[in-house]
């Protein structure tokens, strides 16, 4: 019979099943990408803080997808570092610090669709609607679009937990990597329908007002493609919207793997690794794309190196 402890504020993390022999590569593997996520993304919000040409509201709403990287990062990889020097059995997290974590990991993922969604708008305006983009995308309209983006993500993921903080638990052992509102909610003896009822539309309606919102603004600025003789208008719609849609399919991409072998028990392990993955890919690729694609970053960053390697023979 299952020994039970109600309401324990000491919980048991299972993390990563790894081997002696793979424990340092994996180990260095998390480092490096944390420390590059941190420089990169870090580097390219300074950046654009800094140099005044910059401050365009596509760079602006950028900013947001960099630090919601950070964010998300800083909360798991430095935890899962922690962890793989310690054996399993002793890997203990307070329970408040796991509620923490969860409410920090789901922001990330919800965050990375809304913002996706408003950088889709900014897109939208400055292609089919150019002359009047400067009128519409003014600073309170970027200042709105933020709000709303992490407003909406904070509400939705705040009654996501506060359903699940409700809850009386019996269990003390998480069956994951990382705290997530499943693996807390699972901790409960008690009845978790609302929890998955709430998790389901959750899921649903982010998924399809974030999808909606992409094929119906890639389609009207296909629309306004086609019908425009201008090619300098095609040719910056296929610069900035490439890079736009390429990082929404790589978060689509990467947030979609966990879920599909979430179906296959017998892939468990490979569940975890890309749900961790699922956080640094994305953290680690979103500065590159956009840095090596946009040519305002690109001749930004060159001119301070150029000063740089000119600067001592002075």
């Amino acid at each position: 019979m299952e020994n039970y402890t109600y309401n324990s504020l000491t919980l048991q993390l299972e993390g990563l099943r790894i081997t002696k022999t793979n424990k340092y590569p994996v180990y260095i593997f998390l480092l490096f990408a944390y420390v590059f996520i941190l420089i990169t993304n870090v580097g390219i919000v300074l950046l654009i803080w800094t140099e005044r040409s910059l401050h365009q509201p596509m760079y602006l709403l950028f900013c947001n997808l960099l630090i919601n990287g950070i964010m998300g990062n800083s909360f798991l990889v430095p935890r899962l570092l922690a962890d793989i020097h310690v054996p399993p059995s002793e890997r203990f997290i307070h329970y408040y610090e796991c509620v923490m974590q969860a409410f920090i990991i789901h922001m990330f993922g919800t965050t990375s669709h809304t913002v996706l969604m408003i950088m889709a708008f900014d897109r939208y305006v400055a292609i089919c609607n150019p002359l009047r983009y400067t009128t519409i995308m003014t600073d309170k309209m970027v200042i709105k679009l933020t709000v709303s983006a992490w407003g909406v993500a904070f509400v939705l993921v705040g009654i996501l937990l506060g359903l699940t903080i409700r809850l009386n638990r019996c269990r003390t052992r998480i069956m994951n990597p990382y705290c997530d509102n499943p693996s807390l909610f699972k901790l409960s003896c008690e009845s978790v329908f609302i929890n998955n009822i709430y998790g389901l539309t959750f899921t649903v309606v982010l998924l399809s007002s974030s999808i909606g919102s992409i094929v119906v603004t890639y389609f009207k600025i296909a629309a306004a493609c086609l019908t425009s003789k201008s090619k300098s208008l095609n040719s910056k719609a296929l610069k900035t919207c490439s890079t736009h849609l390429c990082l929404y399919l790589l978060m689509l991409l990467s947030g979609m793997i966990p879920i599909i072998l979430h179906r296959f028990p017998q892939l468990e392990e490979y569940g975890k690794i890309s749900a961790i993955l699922f956080h640094v890919v994305p953290g680690s690729l979103n500065p590159i794309i956009y840095g090596l694609q946009s040519q305002e970053i690109h001749k930004c960053l060159s001119n301070i190196l150029h000063l740089r390697k000119i600067k001592p023979l002075f």
